[in-house]
């Protein structure tokens, strides 16, 4: 992570508006993407198109031209239509770990900046917070005003401690999937730590939002050091399950390489599903910097079109 998202993470709760730090997040990747030298990777935002030979060009942005060297034209809200339904799982295990919260503090931030991004191209985008039960379900807007409530939920979010609550985000899926009517993306930020027989009721859950015509972009957050490659000093803990409270003495040497043949296996289903199902998978790192998180969303947006 570079040294500048390091302190952002590190002072997010202190921050009052979080609407201003997504911003600066978007903005500055917006710049990164104009000065890059990679044309390959071409993204098209609200306000302008990639120029197509022949059209007319009095919608030509030429103060764009003179900054990219690449022919752009203005677009205009009746241009963009894109539905997005932003998924947040709040339950206990994402509070992990605890000495900063950083899973859940990287959502919010990275959902904070997703919405922004979103409203910058003027789509709209409704907010679902979720553990065991849905905690916040806003309406699908594109307005400022609707933008400014979703930071209000998320800075709300923010400054909640863990209440010991479990993930069911099969049922959540379940209920987006028979609510929302139009096609949609639905993004999902969870570190899907649930028990392992609850897979398949979660893919069931993805195939009814995938019969339905909607697309799905899922992003997997975790700590790989310590959750994944369980990579913690050689001496005896006293480990306790987030979300059931239940505590296990050991020594993490003793049992390292069983708990990674797991987790792989576990993981390794979970990318495989995805696969089969045709959902977009981004795996995260909570020490990755949020632009991930931004052109994931741009090249599954791109899909969409």
């Amino acid at each position: 992570m570079s040294k500048e998202m390091d302190i952002s993470l590190e002072k997010l709760p202190q921050i009052p508006a979080l609407d201003l730090l997504a911003r600066q997040l978007v903005e500055g990747f917006i710049t990164g993407l104009h000065k890059s030298p990679f044309h390959g990777f071409s993204v098209e935002f609200a306000e302008h198109r990639l120029y197509n030979t022949g059209e007319s060009t009095r919608h030509i942005d030429w103060k764009v031209y003179a900054k990219t060297d690449r022919l752009y034209t203005k677009r205009y809200d009746e241009e963009t239509n894109l539905r997005a339904y932003i998924l947040l799982d709040s339950s206990s295990s994402m509070y992990y770990p605890e000495k900063n919260y950083g899973k859940i503090r990287f959502s919010i931030l990275a959902v904070a900046s997703l919405a922004y991004l979103l409203h910058k191209q003027r789509d709209a985008i409704g907010l679902i917070t979720f553990s065991d039960k849905i905690n916040t379900f806003t309406e699908v807007k594109s307005t400022r005003a609707h933008l400014q409530n979703i930071f209000v939920q998320l800075q709300t979010l923010l400054k909640e401690e863990p209440k010991n609550e479990s993930t069911d985000l099969s049922s959540t899926l379940h209920l987006v999937a028979q609510k929302i009517h139009k096609r949609s993306l639905v993004i999902i930020f969870s570190d899907l730590m649930t028990q392992a027989d609850q897979l398949e009721d979660f893919f069931k859950s993805i195939q009814h939002i995938k019969h339905n015509k909607h697309e799905v972009l899922f992003f997997q957050v975790n700590d790989p050091s310590t959750e994944l490659e369980f990579e913690l000093e050689d001496r005896p803990y006293l480990l306790q399950d987030l979300e059931s409270g239940e505590e296990m003495k050991l020594n993490p040497h003793q049992v390292k390489d069983w708990y990674k043949e797991k987790t792989e296996a576990y993981y390794q289903e979970i990318a495989m599903k995805c696969h089969q199902y045709k959902i977009d998978l981004t795996k995260i790192d909570i020490n990755d910097d949020i632009q991930k998180v931004l052109a994931s969303f741009l090249i599954k947006r791109g899909k969409m079109r």
